[in-house]
């Protein structure tokens, strides 16, 4: 079904020059409670965001009538529904009408707001964000583009795909190339990126094929992309300062994530169980005390918290399920810097000069003066 004209040039926010994030306030494990208090940090702030509250209307009036701190910096849109973190992707296009999350994301297709941020069902939200967004012109598949701490200034490595598609192919991989570095610019504020490609060696011969046509791909894009190919990195360089934006598949990217968040975990309560042995290693975990705390914000997941959906008509930041209120309000502050900078507009640029030199260099050069071509 064709889009309307009004959703081919949605409307935008007109907000005396604040950013208006939409929030899914049901989607989280910890309930619209811990969404607001979310919303609240970020509220106290950036006194530039206003937001729009999807949910039920009955307990978000509820809610927010015990936060003065919020008076009048939130917009409540009643929705009933709520899409569960069990519900399939499927299942929930089929009946997401009139849920908190499909209410969220129609405020950005309609341009009331800059930017949704969602806690709930990632494949549930990545599904419904394509179908009311639509890709963006010349995006194969879109990508979620975490962020990975690392020994980099910024603190941050930037990695996709970490789980939109589990299949990339060659041109999909390029295009995750100019999308994470367009993110690192504007989300990280690096001037100009170095992009690695991940593999199982950094020799070129290694590799399936379609890496092989990617890491060429890339490699020609650069200049005009703005970034620096570093060639192909391997999973030990997923921390390292040796590139910003890592580009892989959903597939590996997925299960890259998913194991540092579990290693992450691991060295944290070994931590725990060490200094709390004995009365001595507790004595040694006082003196170390500063610098424990450091680490631990340096590696605090809530930091990191916010996964960008890149590549569509509109922005989204997935939040983590069970994000307590730091987890909520990071989510939200790098939706805020990502409205602030115009990314969009900028990513939605990149991506058509990108994909209009793809096309052109694929389209077989005719000579007029050959009778035997085909015209």
């Amino acid at each position: 079904m064709a889009q309307s004209a009004e959703h081919d040039a949605p409307r935008r926010p007109s907000t005396g020059g604040s950013v208006v994030i939409s929030v899914d306030a049901m989607g989280g494990d910890q309930g619209p409670a811990v969404i607001l208090d979310g919303i609240a940090k970020s509220a106290d702030k950036n006194p530039d965001i206003s937001f729009i509250v999807h949910g039920p209307r009955a307990e978000l009036e509820r809610l927010l009538a015990k936060r003065s701190d919020l008076t009048g910096r939130c917009e409540i849109r009643d929705a009933e529904g709520v899409v569960t973190m069990d519900d399939k992707p499927g299942q929930v296009i089929r009946n997401a009408r009139g849920t908190s999350m499909w209410s969220a994301i129609e405020s950005v297709r309609a341009g009331e707001a800059t930017v949704a941020v969602s806690c709930g069902n990632t494949g549930a939200l990545m599904a419904l964000s394509t179908i009311r967004l639509r890709k963006l012109p010349g995006v194969n598949r879109p990508a979620i583009a975490c962020l990975w701490p690392s020994r980099n200034p910024q603190g941050f490595n930037v990695m996709l795909d970490v789980g939109a598609d589990i299949r990339a192919d060659a041109p999909d991989l390029l295009q995750y190339a100019l999308m994470g570095s367009a993110y690192a610019r504007n989300g990280l504020g690096v001037e100009r990126p170095r992009v690695g490609l991940l593999n199982v060696g950094t020799e070129e011969h290694k590799g399936r094929a379609e890496m092989k046509e990617a890491h060429e791909l890339i490699l020609g894009a650069q200049e005009d992309g703005n970034f620096d190919y570093v060639g192909f990195v391997e999973g030990g360089d997923l921390p390292s300062d040796r590139t910003d934006v890592i580009v892989t598949d959903g597939f590996t990217g997925n299960v890259a994530l998913k194991t540092g968040e579990g290693t992450a975990k691991l060295v944290g309560d070994f931590l725990k169980e060490a200094f709390a042995n004995s009365i001595m290693s507790k004595f040694a975990a006082l003196l170390a005390l500063s610098s424990l705390k450091r680490l631990q914000k340096r590696i605090d997941p809530r930091r990191v918290n916010g996964g960008v959906f890149l590549g569509l008509n509109g922005m989204v930041v997935k939040s983590h399920g069970s994000a307590d209120a730091t987890g909520v309000s990071a989510a939200i502050k790098l939706a805020f810097r990502l409205a602030q900078s115009g990314f969009q507009d900028r990513l939605a640029e990149r991506v058509a000069r990108a994909a209009a030199e793809v096309e052109e260099a694929a389209t077989p050069r005719t000579d007029p003066r050959r009778e035997d071509q085909i015209s």
